[in-house]
């Protein structure tokens, strides 16, 4: 069976799904700071407009990478920029013994909860070199995300579970 994960002879035990970082690493990192003399003059903080993205793919029958995309926009007073961050953090992962129905939520869930922490500090600590409070992210309920997101899929093509290369689906 395709999707079961090594079934154990007679007598042995099941091995249990393993789930372990190879590594962790920063894609992409951008900070626009356009308007931080007229901002460093407001008492008002910005109003700040945040986007979070999970994507998987494949790079080995048993490793995958695991991308955070994080877009946060801060507006001032008058809708004015006061600064753009964006980042693409991202994880190798190495999986064993994990059937095939519970690939997709191991990456697109577990995945993401691990490397979030350290996307997070990363965010924090380059608001706060670029002059503003640190950007301190609330956690991210990363199973709802992707429970919001099998709902979208499921509305728009049902039976769709894949990106069309046999890999999982992005998380939005």
């Amino acid at each position: 069976m395709a999707d079961a994960p090594n079934t154990p002879a007679e007598g042995e035990m099941p091995k249990a799904p393993s789930l372990r970082i190879l590594t962790q690493f920063i894609k992409d990192l951008s900070f626009e700071n356009p308007s931080y003399t007229d901002s460093a003059r407001s008492s008002k903080p910005p109003n700040i407009d945040l986007g979070i993205d999970v994507q998987a793919r494949t790079i080995s029958p048993d490793t995958y990478e695991v991308t955070l995309n994080f877009s946060a926009r801060a507006a001032g007073e008058n809708d004015e920029v006061v600064f753009i961050a964006e980042l693409a953090y991202a994880g190798l992962f190495q999986m064993a013994n994990i059937a095939d129905a519970d690939r997709e939520p191991f990456l697109l869930i577990e995945c993401p909860r691990m490397i979030f922490p350290f996307a997070r500090r990363i965010l924090a600590d380059v608001t706060r070199d670029g002059g503003f409070p640190p950007l301190m992210l609330d956690p991210v309920d990363f199973a709802n995300l992707y429970r919001a997101q099998l709902a979208k899929r499921a509305a728009a093509a049902p039976g769709a579970d894949t990106n069309g290369n046999g890999e999982p689906a992005a998380a939005n």
